[in-house]
């Protein structure tokens, strides 16, 4: 009885773990990839999750080196894939820029993070 009541509890544990690691917005891709070297400069960034995104909630930020915002425009949730954000950029020269992004899914979780990737000259 006791080994059976263990079990269940360690089964039920594990459903619960489970569900709370599918209940946020991981990101799941990227273009520019995460770390890539791209030979032309993006006119976007884009970025795709595990979930649906809240538009209102979700945004990207693209910094140079320097730390200056080099967003053309605010980001926004595509209307017929909710799970990918986009954001338009100036005309990046080459250097490394830093991607931060921090989102909200529909289920209300947030979630957050960064990468870099690079612009050859």
């Amino acid at each position: 009885m006791r080994y059976t009541t263990i079990s269940a509890l360690l089964l039920l544990s594990l459903r619960v773990d489970i569900y709370a690691a599918h209940a946020h917005a991981f990101l799941d891709h990227a273009d520019p990839r995460v770390g890539n070297t791209v030979k032309s400069p993006p006119r976007a960034v884009a970025l795709w999750f595990t979930q649906n995104l809240e538009s209102a909630f979700s945004t990207i930020e693209i910094l140079d080196a320097n730390g200056a915002r080099m967003n053309a425009g605010n980001a926004s949730v595509d209307a017929s894939d909710r799970k990918l954000l986009r954001v338009p950029v100036k005309v990046l020269p080459a250097g490394t820029y830093t991607v931060k992004w921090h989102v909200l899914s529909v289920d209300t979780h947030t979630t957050e993070g960064n990468f870099t990737f690079h612009v050859a000259p």
